[in-house]
């Protein structure tokens, strides 16, 4: 972008959020043609408190079936309504996408949406917007335009948040198998992560997609914009030790198979320079590292697996050699798996679990420069956010840190708990630009039963049970949740620290069997997932709250994708 075009636009945003009228491209610009996207946003009408608006989106790039514009306020303004577009509000960040009636916008075309919201103080019209990721009014650049190191980083270029300002991959498998759903349409083209389970999904199962043909597919859905690609890596020898639903395909000692038969061969293929112009974010290996913290002797939770695999060092090994290698890739950005609140929350688990992390982190020749991020909650059900209690309370004379709901935990949510652990892991030598992702693929815990305020104060116990959104028996249950929902849909960037909330675990996949099924594929029975199971030490011997009839972890479970919509929150339109 040229500076003269760069201080005009400035000017105006100047000038619109003085008059809180509009801030468009200047019709008859010189440096118009350029730009792939205008957006035009009129407030028509504003009192003491609240306003209304009208936006203008024109798409000067390739035609779209689907759009989603965004923008953040800078003031307190918040979106009360809308309408000829589903607009939605986290924190400053807003979303507006299209109806069904409006999703198509060829080359040159336009849509206009409006919207109603409240404010105080100001009321700045937003400095700047994006179509699908790309910024509008802002010209491309050209031969004669000179470097502005203000201008967004080329294709390619590593950046702080890889989700900011990009788009995310939209796994077509995941989506038709959504959209097949009953009302799935409504979600199905929500991005997800791709899961690379074993050896054999490297280049794709039973005819399925392999790693490249994501990836080909990926480059596809990018166009010219920025694109995020999430891949999970999760097969170490001898993996999920504390449970049997997803018990991988390499044995306890078989460190070499997974260095030279799964890290070795996903490297080669992000590596090259095809894809280069992908941000790709691998969570490595989830439901390892805290294993080794509190699933180990002396622990009453310790399981004979979890102490072979704290002995052998193995779980350490190749989370280090993953980070290593993948890390070598200039577009790859790795999250480690962080457990959830409900698991390392306490005391005793969260400073072991960190200096666990970093130990892995400096293992197999990985630094901690090969670690951009951690993932909290991936795969579970833990509550984004508790509104109705905190732990600083004391209800009828006691903390409510002595609920049996809390069990003297410090954190009662993820947010709170991943935004913690960052500050512990920055202290531990980790860079204080790293940043946390947060799994809100099935943590909504909406529907019907929902609190909308806090319990009773009887006692502590009412308090928290009646306020808390988190439905399950104890925050140990992780097994196809009854009464779980969607939560916070995909997006980058909503609070300090959290580079994006995502949904890395793809609603509808089964995390277990309720029963012994026969498989190729390693996965056990374990009794969480059984509904009639009455619980051990790891969720205070809780009955399990699993759905009935579901199939080995990783397959479609029809019933739990139903069961995740109904209870979506915020619910789905």
């Amino acid at each position: 972008m040229s500076r003269t075009r760069t201080a005009l636009l400035a000017a105006m945003a100047l000038v619109a959020g003085a008059s809180g009228t509009a801030f468009a491209v200047v019709p008859g610009d010189a440096g118009a043609a350029a730009v792939p996207c205008t957006v035009d946003y009129q407030v028509q009408n504003q009192w003491d408190t609240g306003f209304t608006a009208s936006v203008k989106v024109t798409n000067n790039s390739a035609a779209k079936s689907s759009w989603s514009l965004k923008w953040s306020y800078a003031g307190n303004q918040k979106v009360t309504s809308g309408w000829n577009a589903k607009v939605t509000q986290s924190g400053a960040n807003v979303t507006a996408a299209n109806e069904s009636y409006n999703g198509t916008l060829s080359t040159g075309s336009s849509a206009t949406f409006g919207l109603q919201g409240t404010y105080s103080g100001s009321n700045a019209v937003p400095a700047s917007f994006t179509l699908d990721g790309v910024t509008c009014n802002v010209d491309s650049g050209g031969p004669t335009d000179p470097p502005d190191p203000t201008d967004p980083p080329a294709p390619g270029d590593r950046v702080d948040n890889p989700y900011s300002g990009a788009k995310v991959y939209v796994n077509p498998e995941w989506s038709a198998k959504a959209a097949a759903e009953p009302g799935g349409s409504r979600i199905a083209n929500q991005p997800t992560g791709v899961w690379l389970d074993r050896t054999a999904a490297i280049n794709g199962v039973n005819g399925g997609m392999g790693l490249r043909d994501h990836l080909d597919e990926a480059l596809r859905q990018k166009g010219s914009g920025e694109l995020v690609v999430q891949l999970v890596i999760y097969n170490l020898p001898g993996r999920d030790c504390a449970a049997l639903a997803s018990n991988g395909e390499l044995g306890p000692t078989e460190i070499d198979k997974y260095k030279t038969q799964y890290i070795d061969p996903i490297k080669a293929i992000l590596a090259d320079s095809k894809y280069a112009s992908l941000r790709i974010v691998t969570t490595v290996e989830i439901d390892s590292l805290p294993n080794l913290v509190t699933n180990v002797s002396p622990r009453p939770t310790a399981t004979p697996n979890c102490d072979v695999m704290k002995a052998n060092g193995n779980y350490v090994k190749g989370v280090g050699y993953a980070l290593n290698k993948l890390g070598d890739v200039p577009n790859v950005y790795n999250y480690v798996d962080a457990g959830h609140h409900g698991w390392l929350g306490w005391d005793d688990n969260f400073g072991a679990s960190a200096e666990t992390f970093k130990q892995a982190a400096t293992a197999e020749g990985a630094t901690v420069a090969d670690v951009h991020g951690f993932i909290a909650n991936t795969a579970n059900y833990s509550a984004l956010k508790e509104d109705h209690f905190s732990v600083d309370q004391t209800v009828a004379g006691k903390s409510v840190r002595e609920s049996k709901w809390v069990s003297w935990n410090r954190y009662v949510d993820e947010l709170s708990y991943a935004q913690a652990l960052r500050g512990k892991l920055v202290s531990l030598g980790f860079d204080s630009k790293i940043g946390m992702l947060i799994d809100t693929s099935r943590n909504g815990w909406g529907g019907a039963n929902r609190p909308t305020g806090p319990g009773a104060t009887t006692s502590v116990d009412t308090y928290v049970d009646g306020g808390r959104y988190d439905r399950r028996f104890n925050t140990g249950n992780w097994c196809n949740q009854k009464g779980a929902g969607l939560g916070e849909r995909p997006q980058a960037s909503p609070e300090a620290g959290i580079d994006a909330y995502v949904w890395m675990k793809p609603p509808g996949e089964s995390d277990g069997s309720s029963k012994a099924i026969d498989n190729d594929e390693g996965k056990g029975f374990d009794r969480m997932c059984d509904p009639t199971y009455t619980g051990n030490p790891r969720n205070d011997n809780n009955m399990s709250g699993a759905l009935a009839d579901a199939p080995v972890s990783g397959h479609w479970f029809s019933a739990q994708f139903q069961e995740l919509m109904k209870n979506a929150y915020p619910p789905l339109s």
